[in-house]
């Protein structure tokens, strides 16, 4: 068998194992929720990038079908970041940068592919893809790292490091080789490490469906998410060490008012060990953030003040004596939590309380 035949046999296997796996996704999206829609376009995406990924004209895609294709894989670096993105934070939604970046890329990978008129193809628009590039891995290697600390799944804080370093690494390859090289650059030996890992990747994740749950892509996040997340003392032995010393933490001294306090501050004053602390407040109290756990007793604090018909402190002072940051972060955190802006729940709790006299 030559190296062609072996390239062929690469890009067939990752291509069919990639799309494969986007079908059964597809038909668990609604169970698997954001990363269960993303994955099937980047099923595609990925498919298409590998079929055309080969130095020997006489194997790529042509027609309708090369076309596509080639249109198809210059979005697989958006799709593969907002992928990993929703994956890693349950509270993840397409909007914002994040949303704006993705389209930026797809437009101007739409005009220097040619899809938008032949002229713009010689424009060198490629050069900014790789900017743009560099950025997006930048982006992704950061809110993996950065959130860690903080993040009580133990496999998904586990394999923060690994994805950073394994995904991140495949990307800042790639576009160092483009820009160091030029885009018509693929050395056979280069083209089939990437397919490959494309298709080692695509046999991890089919193995991990074998036993497909409804958590699985968010690391057990999901079920909770789809449940009301249990009170402080629920389902808790009172008579439990760790679970007094945390109650007393957080409804004695109130250390949720530090909006500095890190999750490592926290184990510290705890006195326990690390898992430890992370298992009680992630299986037993139901939280997969340290933040979501903090802002659960931050955003009750903040009902408190905002049902006090004595307070009339501004909404940024009642985020602040809450122990927010920063009133954006108070306004996101209410509403995730209670379902309206926190201006909404003072003029109700006002009224009812009017009413109620």
């Amino acid at each position: 068998m030559n190296l062609g035949q072996v390239d062929l046999a690469l890009r067939a296997g990752a291509a069919s194992t990639i799309l494969l796996l986007g079908w059964l996704l597809l038909q668990r999206r609604r169970d698997l929720g954001l990363p269960g829609v993303l994955f099937p376009p980047l099923a595609l995406c990925v498919a298409s990038f590998v079929v055309g990924n080969t130095p020997l004209t006489e194997l790529r895609p042509t027609g309708l079908a090369g076309s596509i294709a080639h249109a198809l894989s210059g979005l697989t670096v958006v799709f593969l970041w907002w992928f990993c993105l929703s994956c890693f934070d349950r509270r993840f939604r397409l909007r914002g940068p994040v949303l704006a970046v993705g389209l930026l890329w797809a437009m101007v990978a739409a005009l220097d592919r040619g899809l938008l008129g032949a002229g713009f193809a010689e424009l060198g628009l490629s050069r900014g893809l790789v900017v743009l590039g560099f950025g997006i891995v930048a982006h992704l290697v950061w809110r993996l790292l950065s959130e860690r600390a903080d993040d009580l799944i133990q496999r998904r804080h586990d394999a923060r490091i690994m994805v950073a370093i394994l995904l991140g690494g495949m990307l800042f390859v790639d576009l160092s080789a483009d820009a160091l090289f030029g885009f018509a650059w693929r050395p056979m030996a280069f083209a089939m490490a990437q397919n490959a890992m494309m298709l080692g990747f695509g046999l991890w994740l089919a193995g991990t469906l074998l036993d497909v749950r409804s958590d699985l892509l968010t690391f057990g996040a999901g079920e909770r998410a789809r449940s009301s997340v249990p009170a402080p003392t629920q389902g808790v032995p009172r008579d439990d060490a760790p679970y007094r010393r945390l109650l007393a933490l957080m409804e004695m001294d109130r250390v949720f008012l530090d909006p500095d306090l890190t999750f490592a501050a926290f184990v510290a004053r705890m006195g326990a060990p690390e898992r430890a602390v992370r298992t009680l407040i992630n299986h037993d109290l139901g939280h997969d953030h340290f933040r979501t756990f903090l802002n659960h007793y931050r955003v009750a604090e903040a009902r408190r003040r905002l049902a006090d018909p004595n307070c009339d402190d501004k909404l940024v002072a009642v985020a602040m004596d809450s122990g927010f940051a920063s009133l954006a972060s108070f306004n996101r955190a209410f509403r995730q939590i209670e379902g309206c802006a926190p201006s909404a729940y003072r003029a109700a709790a006002r009224q009812n309380g009017a009413a109620g006299r």
